[in-house]
């Protein structure tokens, strides 16, 4: 009896925006126990992870319902975050208070908003 595979599709969406959304958590925590001294690599590592994801966003919107939106939000917070960082590595200031967390929440609420496409049937 072949499986149909293809009923497991969804969970490919589920664990891929589950993956990202730890992955965002376990950058920020990283930064934070390796010490704010070079935050180059976690912005560098943040922006190199997103924007391939970002780009499938783009090309899934007839695909997944919550494609345009989970874009949307992964791109505005790994722009907020990164560049909160770049600022914080360059000048030493801010962009503004809490800036790259709220970058990092937003991030993690568009990976969840990508899961969340698994359960939305497609019009």
């Amino acid at each position: 009896m072949a499986m149909n595979l293809s009923r497991l599709r969804p969970l490919l969406l589920i664990l891929s925006g589950l993956f990202g959304a730890c992955g965002v958590g376990l950058a920020a925590a990283a930064a934070h126990v390796t010490g704010a001294g070079n935050l180059l690599a976690p912005a560098s590592s943040i922006a190199l992870a997103h924007a391939p994801a970002v780009l499938m966003l783009y090309l899934a919107q007839d695909k997944v319902k919550t494609a345009t939106l989970a874009g949307l939000v992964i791109a505005l917070g790994t722009l907020l975050f990164c560049a909160d960082l770049l600022l914080k590595q360059f000048t030493g200031n801010s962009l503004f208070p809490m800036a790259a967390p709220t970058g990092g929440i937003l991030m993690m609420l568009g990976w969840l908003l990508l899961a969340a496409g698994a359960f939305l049937k497609r019009a």
